[in-house]
Formats: C-alpha cells, sequence, structure tokens
C-alpha cells in the first residue's frame, strides 16, 4: 500500500496532468466516436509522410538521373524496380533501399529518411548496421566495397 504522502502526490500528479481527477472515474466516454474519428482521419492526415517510392523517385528526379542508372548501380534487376515504380505502397526489403540508398549516394540523414520510409532503420546494436553507417560517415558509396566490408566482418552482403 503506498503511503499517504505518495498517495497525495500522485493526486496532484493527476490533478496536473488531466486538470480534474474526476475523468478517471466519469462513465461517460471522452469522445464521442464520430469525434475520435475525425480526430484520428486529421491526425494520420496532418503526419502522414512521403511513401518510400515517392521519396526515392524524389531523389532521381533531384539527381537527374534515368531508372536504369540507379537500379544497375544499385545492383538490382529492372523487375524489381519496375514493382517498386508501379506500386506506390511497396515495401522494399532493407538491404534493397539500402542498396537504392548507396547508388543516389544519399547522406545519412537522407538515408535514415528514405530507410523510415520503407519501415525500417538502422540499428547501432548491429554490426552490418555500424558497417553501412561507417561507410555513410566516409561516403563509400561503391555497392562492391560495402558488400566486401559486410563480408569481412561475416554479415549478410546487400545482393
Amino acid at each position: 500500500m503506498l503511503d499517504p504522502k505518495t498517495l497525495l502526490e500522485l493526486q496532484l500528479y493527476i490533478d496536473l496532468h488531466l486538470q480534474t481527477s474526476s475523468l478517471l472515474c466519469s462513465t461517460e466516454p471522452l469522445y464521442s466516436l464520430e469525434l475520435m474519428e475525425l480526430d484520428l482521419e486529421s491526425f494520420v492526415k496532418t503526419r502522414r509522410k512521403p511513401t518510400f517510392a515517392q521519396l526515392l523517385f524524389a531523389h532521381i528526379d533531384k539527381r537527374e538521373l534515368r531508372d536504369a542508372q540507379v537500379y544497375k548501380k544499385a545492383g538490382l534487376d529492372r523487375k524489381l524496380f519496375s514493382k517498386i515504380r508501379s506500386n506506390p505502397n511497396y515495401r522494399p526489403r532493407k538491404h534493397t533501399a539500402i542498396a537504392l540508398a548507396l547508388a543516389l549516394e544519399l547522406n545519412r540523414n537522407e538515408v535514415n529518411t528514405l530507410l523510415e520510409a520503407a519501415g525500417h532503420a538502422l540499428s547501432k546494436s548491429e554490426t552490418a548496421d555500424l558497417i553501412l553507417l561507417f561507410c555513410l560517415e566516409r561516403g563509400i558509396y561503391s555497392i562492391d566495397d560495402v558488400n566486401a566490408a559486410l563480408h569481412r566482418f561475416g554479415c549478410k552482403t546487400l545482393n
């Protein structure tokens, strides 16, 4: 059981953060279902970021590259790249997204944004990801060089 001082601190905390503790005990819904749906729709609409494909093709256009230049440099086949081009919601594997980022010679922030759009991230807890971060920080964009580094440390290569 909590002591009276802790209970009082808890009550003050609740009052401070909720403006009134009666909301905790209320049997009335805080929001109507319609209001929740509007809030959810607004939340999603205002926070949605570009898809992987949108970001990828924006980078390609910005650098004035042709699709073939990018997928060849990334070591990808035309069919996979076509799938990305034709399906705006396509989410590639992490290694595919990284290979494309390297082919475009993106900086670390751009790589992180592109990976996030694909549902991935680089982790400082993974050897392979540390190798990729090292390469990005040093401007090593050659797929062959990155693969050699990954192989050297026993990690799966990009392709």
